[in-house]
């Protein structure tokens, strides 16, 4: 019998699936990708590098968001709190203007996914993981 996919899953299926997308985009052909805030390198799948938020995850508006996440290494994302001047920093010398402002302003907008939504950006993400 198959389970019901709760929210709660579809949530957790898309968290994961976006994580590893982030992870791989910005991996080398090795699998090797460096932290967005201290350049410690590690391999793109395992306890050393994680999709870290320049705005929380708590932002559903950003959560998912491309331009708001990149490759950090644990110490960074979870020992320092996800390195946020540097994070902002780095965003807006990638951009080439004040990023991390525009998505301040973002974050502030009250966004409320449907389920189906939810899943279509599943596929979404696996698709572009197909690509890479």
């Amino acid at each position: 019998m198959a389970r019901k996919l709760t929210r709660k899953n579809i949530v957790k299926k898309l968290d994961t699936v976006f994580s590893e997308y982030i992870r791989r985009k910005y991996a080398d052909k090795l699998g090797n990708v460096k932290c967005y805030t201290c350049n410690k390198t590690a391999y793109w799948r395992g306890e050393g590098i994680q999709n870290g938020h320049f705005i929380s995850r708590a932002s559903r508006a950003l959560r998912w968001s491309e331009d708001n996440c990149r490759p950090q290494c644990y110490g960074c994302n979870v020992g320092r709190y996800g390195q946020a001047y540097i994070f902002s920093q780095n965003l807006n010398k990638e951009f080439g203007y004040d990023k991390a402002a525009e998505l301040l302003q973002q974050s502030r907008e009250i966004v409320k996914h449907t389920d189906a939504e939810l899943l279509e950006k599943i596929e979404y993400f696996k698709q572009k993981i197909e690509e890479l």
